[in-house]
C-alpha cells in the first residue's frame, strides 16, 4: 500500500506540479485567448500534473489539499495566465461534489485521469422527480471549462409529479445538482466577452432528460456529505472565494512584475529621468509591492487559521464561513485596485494587445464582476459580525 504524504511534503509536491506546467501555458496565453478555451496541450499538462484533482477526495484518486495550499496553486497559475487558473478553480471546486457521491457514483464519475465538471451559476433547470431519478429541462449559463469537461452539471428546483415545487423543512424551495454527461447536452458558444476569454463559459441546454437519482447531489444538505475530510465541511461557495481571490492576487503579482521590469528600461516621454530613477516611481511600486504582500498574508492567514480551527472541531461555525466570505471579497477587490493602479503606472506601455498590461487588465476586470466580489456581500458579513441572521446564507 503506497505511504500518504505528510501534508507538508502534499504541498511541496502540488506547487511544484503548478510551477512546472506555468511556462507552457504562460506561451500559449495568445492561444488561450484566441481560441476562447484552453488549448488540448494545456489541458493535457495540467491533467498530467493533477491541477483539477486538488479538491477531489483521496477516496476517489484526489489530492484533498487544504485551502491555503490550493491559494497557492491557483495563483502560481494564474502569474501565467487567468484564463485557466479561472477553469482550474472552477473545475475543482465542482469537483467537491464527488463527496455527497456515493462511492460507486463517485468513482464513475470522477475515476478517469481527465475528469473535469463544469456547472454554471444559479438555480436555471427544473427536475420533476419521477420513478428512479428525474426528468430534467433547463438551461444554464457561464459553464466556465466546459468545452473541456467530460460531465457537466446542471442546479435544478425539484418538482413533485403533480407539479407542486419540493420544499425543504425551512419552506424554501429545495434544489438538486443533475450530473449529466457533456455528450448529452446541447452547447451554444455564447463565450465572447471582455476578459477571461479563454475559459470557454459556454451555456447548455437540456430537454426533458433522465438523470437516476443516484447522479445527483444537494450542495446545502451536508448529512448527504459520505467524506469525513475538513475540506468537505467547507462550502463550494467559499472554496471557490478562496480561489478567485488567489486568481487575482496573481494577476496583481504579475502586473506588478512587469511593471518592475518596464521600469528598468522605459523613460517617459518628456520626463528628466528613467521611472528607476524615479522618486515618484520607487514610492509608488514599493506601496503596490505591500499592498500585494497584504493581501496575500490576509487570504493565507484566515484559510490557515479556519481551517485549523474546523479540523479540531469537525464542524464550520457561520462566523467562521464569514471570516473566510470576509477576507475574499476584500481580497478580489483590494487585487484589481492594484491591478488597475499598475495598468495606470505603465501609461502608454499599457494600452497593447500584444502587451503584458492590457489582457491582464481585462481579465482582472472580469473575474471583479463575479458574485463573489459583490459589495453586498459586506452586508451578509456585517451581519453576522453584529449578532444578526445573515441576509444571504447561500453566500457563505
Amino acid at each position: 500500500m503506497q505511504k500518504r504524504m505528510s501534508d507538508g511534503d502534499l504541498r511541496q509536491d502540488v506547487l511544484q506540479r503548478a510551477r512546472g506546467v506555468t511556462e507552457l501555458i504562460k506561451a500559449a496565453a495568445p492561444r488561450i485567448e484566441a481560441a476562447r478555451e484552453l488549448p488540448p496541450d494545456v489541458v493535457a499538462a495540467m491533467h498530467r500534473a493533477r491541477l483539477f484533482r486538488l479538491l477531489l477526495p483521496r477516496s476517489v484518486g484526489g489530492d484533498e489539499i487544504d485551502l491555503e495550499t490550493h491559494a497557492m496553486a491557483l495563483e502560481t497559475i494564474a502569474r501565467a495566465d487567468a484564463s485557466a487558473a479561472w477553469v482550474m478553480s472552477q473545475g475543482s471546486g465542482c469537483s467537491m461534489s464527488a463527496a455527497f457521491l456515493s462511492a460507486d457514483a463517485a468513482t464513475r464519475w470522477f475515476g478517469a485521469p481527465n475528469a473535469v465538471l463544469a456547472w454554471g451559476a444559479g438555480i436555471q433547470g427544473k427536475a420533476v422527480a419521477v420513478d428512479g431519478g428525474y426528468r430534467v429541462t433547463g438551461t444554464w449559463t457561464f459553464n466556465s471549462g466546459s468545452r473541456h469537461a467530460t460531465l457537466l452539471g446542471g442546479h435544478s428546483f425539484v418538482y413533485e409529479p403533480d407539479g407542486s415545487r419540493r420544499l425543504r423543512p425551512d419552506g424554501h424551495p429545495l434544489n438538486r445538482t443533475m450530473l449529466l454527461e457533456r455528450a448529452k447536452a446541447d452547447i451554444d458558444d455564447v463565450w465572447d466577452v471582455v476578459g477571461l476569454k479563454g475559459t470557454g463559459s459556454d451555456t447548455f441546454t437540456v430537454k426533458d432528460l433522465f438523470v437516476p437519482a443516484a447522479d445527483t447531489i444537494d450542495r446545502e444538505a451536508y448529512a448527504e456529505c459520505r467524506e469525513p475530510g475538513t475540506l468537505y465541511k467547507f462550502s463550494t461557495t467559499l472554496a471557490y472565494g478562496v480561489g478567485f481571490s488567489a486568481l487575482m492576487l496573481g494577476v496583481a503579482q504579475a502586473m506588478l512584475d512587469e511593471l518592475t521590469a518596464l521600469a528598468m528600461v522605459k523613460t517617459p516621454r518628456s520626463a528628466t529621468m528613467s521611472l528607476r530613477e524615479s522618486p515618484v516611481f520607487q514610492t509608488e511600486l514599493a506601496q503596490l509591492e505591500a499592498r500585494t504582500a497584504a493581501a496575500r498574508a490576509y487570504l493565507h492567514t484566515t484559510a490557515r487559521e479556519v481551517w485549523g480551527e474546523v479540523a479540531a472541531t469537525g464542524e464550520i461555525t457561520i462566523a467562521q464561513r464569514a471570516r473566510i466570505k470576509l477576507t475574499t471579497t476584500w481580497v478580489i477587490n483590494h487585487c484589481f485596485e492594484v491591478v488597475k493602479d499598475c495598468y495606470r503606472a505603465a501609461g502608454q506601455s499599457a494600452i497593447h494587445p500584444k502587451g503584458p498590461f492590457e489582457r491582464r487588465m481585462r481579465d482582472a476586470m472580469t473575474a471583479s464582476q463575479q458574485t463573489q466580489a459583490r459589495g453586498t456581500n459586506y452586508i451578509t458579513i456585517g451581519r453576522t459580525l453584529l449578532g444578526l441572521e445573515p441576509d444571504n446564507m447561500a453566500f457563505l
